[in-house]
């Protein structure tokens, strides 16, 4: 996969099949529009492309940061891995909020992007004040030459699947509900840190840590059980989520996983923690010694439960 990120300059020569949104989570209501680019894709030879920007507009707009589910890196390797041929991280600026929606189609997504088709959801925006909508998309269609195709929403009990609904379960500790929305795991990945080194020879309990990126969207503080891709092989695990009270007090935000069957030190290399049931919230203890036998309880519950629920794919 080509990526263009934040390049102004960008040109693709081939036709396309394109899209435009921020794709945070790329859940299922994701997976439907970007499985219909790949029909096209088979069925005409056109190139994949999807248009984002590389900031949230409220960053550059009002200054504010909201978290994601998907942070660009995340974004990145997802679509590489569903064969997604161009990823366009367009930068946002206030210049570009400005631009006509009738002007970015012309200029980015058929001149830049050389777009043969555009498909996009139901609720589709773009241009100055979100102007641009798929009925624009279908009405300068037949003036412009190219095709499009608007994809009805996706839905789970009838609310349509949205970033939106999947950060409400994450929220609740409805991991399981979090993951039916988004086709996969909610995941964290990231480069193994050193810890305070009390896991190991204190507790009994050794764990890898990550600190997870600033953007990132944190369900609740608490124990989780996971699952871990590490060195090429998955292992169940024990997932601590939150600042470890009893040992620090008040540390830094960190994702602290104990690997079921691992033996070897992951210290540098990169692992993905994938979170499959809230276990319970995070807790100070009175002492070391209650801080361990619980830790031997969520063990126990965490093989309990990957013992009796099949491992997603």
């Amino acid at each position: 996969m080509k990526c263009f990120i934040s390049d102004t300059s960008f040109q693709i020569e081939e036709p396309t099949v394109a899209t435009i949104g921020k794709f945070d989570g790329r859940h299922k209501g994701h997976q439907k529009l970007l499985g219909r680019m790949l029909e096209w894709k088979k069925k005409y030879g056109y190139k994949t492309t999807v248009f984002s920007f590389d900031m949230s507009p409220m960053v550059c707009l009002k200054g504010i940061r909201q978290p994601v589910i998907t942070t660009n890196e995340e974004r990145r390797a997802g679509m590489e891995k569903i064969g997604i041929d161009y990823l366009v991280e367009y930068p946002f600026t206030r210049e570009v909020s400005h631009l006509p929606a009738e002007e970015f189609l012309r200029t980015i997504l058929l001149g830049k992007m050389n777009a043969r088709v555009i498909v996009v959801g139901t609720d589709c925006a773009f241009g100055y004040q979100r102007a641009g909508n798929a009925e624009l998309l279908k009405r300068l269609a037949p003036e412009l030459g190219y095709q499009v195709e608007v994809v009805v929403k996706e839905e789970d009990e009838h609310r349509e699947i949205s970033s939106t609904y999947v950060k409400e379960e994450l929220d609740k500790g409805n991991i399981e509900r979090a993951n039916r929305l988004l086709g996969r795991p909610y995941a964290f990945h990231g480069t193994v840190v050193h810890g305070n080194h009390v896991g190991g020879p204190l507790l009994d309990f050794p764990t890898a840590n990550l600190i997870p990126q600033p953007d990132k969207y944190l369900p609740p503080f608490g124990v989780y059980v996971s699952r871990v891709l590490a060195d090429g092989q998955y292992y169940g695990g024990v997932t601590n989520i939150g600042r470890k009270p009893t040992v620090e007090g008040h540390a830094p935000v960190g994702v602290e996983t104990h690997l079921f069957g691992w033996d070897g030190d992951l210290y540098g290399k990169n692992i993905e923690v994938q979170l499959l049931n809230f276990e319970r919230p995070e807790q100070k203890f009175d002492s070391m010694e209650e801080l361990k036998a619980q830790l031997q309880r969520d063990k126990e519950y965490a093989q309990t439960y990957l013992d009796n629920h099949r491992m997603p794919c």
